[in-house]
C-alpha cells in the first residue's frame, strides 16, 4: 500500500463494512460504527464510482441493470468487494474473543485502517491492550474521523505509526506500553498476498521471535491457484488485475505445505485452517443474496509453540 493512498484504501474497506451493516441480512460481520468514519459524501462517491465501473466487472450485469444503480452497487459489493473482508473479520474477531478467555493480554492490528474493534468493545478496556499499527497518514486521518464522529479514543487503544511491510520493529510498540512478556494476538488481514514469500516469512518470524508461547496470529492468504483461477464472474482475475493497475501487485500465493513450512520455521503451529469451501460453509450458508466465499482465499490461525 502506498502512503498517499492509504486513506482511500481504508475508506473503501469501511464502505464495504458500512454497506453490509446497513443493507444486508443476516449479518456476517456487523461493523455498525463503520458508517460513522466515512462521510455521507464519501459513501455516495464510492457508490457512484463502483456503479460506473460495472462494465469492467461484468458487462452482462451492466446491461441488465443499466437503469438500476442500486442493483449494480449491490452486485459489486456482494460479488467482488465484501465477501473476503467481512468473513475474515468475523473469523478473526471470534478467535480473538475466545483467546481472551485463555489469558490474552494484547491485540496488535497490523494495517488497522479504520478498524473499530476497540470502540465496539468498551467493556474490554481493563482487560485488553489494543495496538493499531499503520501508516502515520492513515492514523492521523482516522483520528480526525473519530473526532468528527464524537468517538473518544479508549485508554486501552494505542496508535503505533509504522510501515510494517518494509521493516517491523518493536521499538514503537514498546514505547506505547507493549509488553514482550505478555500473551499477544496479531491480525494480519488483506496483507500477505502483497508481500513476497520471503517478506511474509521475515515478518512472521520477527513478530514472534521474542513473544511467549501461546501467542498467535490470524491471517488470510491466497493459494497456488491465485494467478490461474478466474472465479465467480471472473472476480479473482479482476482482483489481481485491479491490484496490478493500482501499482500494488499481488506478489505471493502458497500451497498449504509451503505455509506449514514457513510457520514451522518461525516456531509456529497451525491451529486451524479454513479453505474457501469451509469459509463458505461457516459464514455464507443459508443466504438468499450473492455473498459467497472468495475462491483461492484461505484463513489461518497459527500459535507459537
Amino acid at each position: 500500500m502506498k502512503q498517499n493512498e492509504s486513506s482511500l484504501t481504508s475508506k473503501v474497506a469501511a464502505f464495504g463494512r458500512a454497506y453490509h451493516s446497513k443493507y444486508d441480512t443476516p449479518k456476517i460481520f456487523d461493523d455498525y460504527l463503520a458508517q460513522d468514519l466515512i462521510s455521507e459524501q464519501e459513501f455516495s462517491d464510492i457508490s457512484m464510482n463502483m456503479v460506473q465501473g460495472i462494465p469492467f466487472f461484468n458487462i452482462d450485469i451492466a446491461n441488465k441493470h443499466q437503469d438500476n444503480p442500486d442493483a449494480i452497487l449491490k452486485w459489486i459489493t456482494h460479488v467482488q468487494l465484501s465477501p473476503t473482508p467481512l468473513a475474515r473479520a468475523a473469523y478473526c474477531e471470534a478467535i480473538l474473543l475466545h483467546e481472551l478467555t485463555l489469558g490474552l493480554k494484547q491485540y496488535v492490528i497490523l494495517g488497522a485502517g479504520l478498524d473499530t474493534f476497540g470502540y465496539r468493545h468498551p467493556v474490554l478496556k481493563d482487560q485488553l491492550d489494543i495496538f493499531e499499527v499503520d501508516y502515520p497518514a492513515t492514523q492521523e486521518f482516522k483520528k480526525q474521523r473519530l473526532s468528527d464522529a464524537g468517538l473518544e479514543i479508549p485508554d486501552n487503544l494505542h496508535f503505533v505509526p509504522m510501515d510494517f511491510t518494509r521493516k517491523f520493529s518493536y521499538t514503537n510498540l514498546i514505547g506505547q506500553g507493549f509488553d514482550l512478556q505478555a500473551k499477544t494476538f496479531f491480525s494480519l488481514l488483506g496483507v500477505s498476498y502483497y508481500l513476497t514469500k520471503e517478506e511474509n516469512t521475515s515478518l512472521i518470524t520477527e513478530l514472534f521471535a521474542g513473544l511467549p508461547a501461546g501467542s498467535s496470529i490470524v491471517f488470510d492468504y491466497a493459494d497456488e491457484r491465485l494467478f490461474e483461477e478466474k472465479g465467480l464472474s471472473g472476480r479473482v482475475e479482476k482482483m489481481v488485475q485491479m491490484a496490478a493497475a493500482s501499482g500494488e501487485p499481488m506478489k505471493s500465493c502458497f500451497a498449504y505445505h509451503e505455509l506449514e513450512q514457513l510457520l514451522e520455521q518461525a516456531g509456529m503451529l497451525i491451529y486451524e485452517h479454513l479453505s474457501p469451501a469451509e469459509i463458505n460453509d461457516r459464514f455464507f450458508s443459508n443466504r438468499s443474496d450473492a455473498l459467497t466465499a472468495f475462491e483461492t482465499i484461505h484463513y489461518i490461525h497459527a500459535i507459537k509453540k
